[in-house]
């Protein structure tokens, strides 16, 4: 396994890679690696040859910098977890060299007005804009992203079709705790009373899944559900509890096509966020938590 740090040494790197005929994977991640994580990589090599990882903390998207500052950081545990999950190179950027003299954005309109993107000003043209400049470094064939950063995920492969980058965007399902909880880099910073009642977030929509699958469409009816739910459970605060269009990711009050049900809120001070995806198979409707 390679790691390296400067940008011009990395594309030579998978340059080298590409020439031997081997297809190219990124997983973009900001360290602190957890079972979430491993997941998008072994998607990665399903896919791919040659599995390139970015460990980055990427300043420009946070909106709080006490956010920034409190996020764990476990280099030496992550290189291992690459290692031992077959990682072929670990980009790990300096800041000066990404962000010198910077003064070029990107960003998504319309797909980063709700859910995440009304509580966290600047922090989607923070990631779209670190992203893209990964994507012109790696070059990657492949990109893989997790479904608990629903958003996100949406949102890039707009831009990537926006934008035309040759790059196929995969989305990895949610990996979860035995109880049901989004596996989370913020997890660590949970005390016990607080971790076990986090669940509650997974609980409320499994609750709502079943409203759903039961032939509920209507978007209130959800809501006062998964909002009880998470309350009863002592959120300190909900930012959100949303049924979104898949692809614009504009609230809906019923369910008629693809849509996300998602859910942001705070416990112990930690914003956790959780989601499924619901489709059609057929007539029938299928939710993927």
């Amino acid at each position: 396994m390679f790691t390296e740090g400067r940008i011009e040494r990395v594309r030579s790197i998978v340059a080298e890679a590409k020439l031997a005929g081997k297809k190219t994977a990124l997983v973009p991640t900001m360290g602190a690696l957890h079972e979430g994580h491993l997941s998008l990589v072994r998607a990665a090599k399903e896919k791919a040859d040659f599995v390139v990882m970015s460990i980055f903390v990427n300043r420009i998207q946070f909106n709080d910098s006490n956010d920034f500052a409190n996020y764990p950081k476990t280099l030496e545990n992550d290189l291992n977890l690459a290692r031992e999950n077959g990682v072929d190179l670990v980009f790990i950027p300096d800041e000066d060299e990404i962000y010198h003299d910077h003064k070029t954005y990107v960003d998504v309109e319309g797909l980063t007005e709700e859910l995440c993107g009304a509580h966290r000003p600047g922090h989607f043209r923070g990631v779209f804009t670190v992203v893209s400049k990964l994507f012109n470094i790696v070059q990657p064939d492949i990109a893989v992203f997790g479904q608990k950063d629903i958003q996100q995920a949406v949102s890039i492969e707009k831009m990537v079709s926006d934008l035309n980058f040759p790059v196929e965007i995969i989305i990895a399902p949610i990996i979860r705790e035995n109880d049901g909880l989004a596996k989370s880099s913020r997890n660590v910073r949970l005390d016990a009373v607080q971790r076990k009642n986090a669940v509650s977030i997974y609980n409320a929509l499994s609750s709502v899944q079943k409203m759903i699958e039961g032939g509920v469409c209507d978007y209130q009816k959800m809501y006062h559900e998964a909002e009880k739910i998470i309350l009863e459970a002592g959120a300190e605060k909900i930012d959100y509890i949303t049924l979104a269009d898949y692809h614009s990711l504009r609230r809906i009050d019923r369910i008629k096509h693809k849509a996300v049900f998602a859910v942001a809120a705070y416990f112990g001070g930690v914003r956790l966020i959780d989601n499924m995806i619901i489709d059609f198979d057929g007539e029938k409707i299928k939710c993927v938590l």
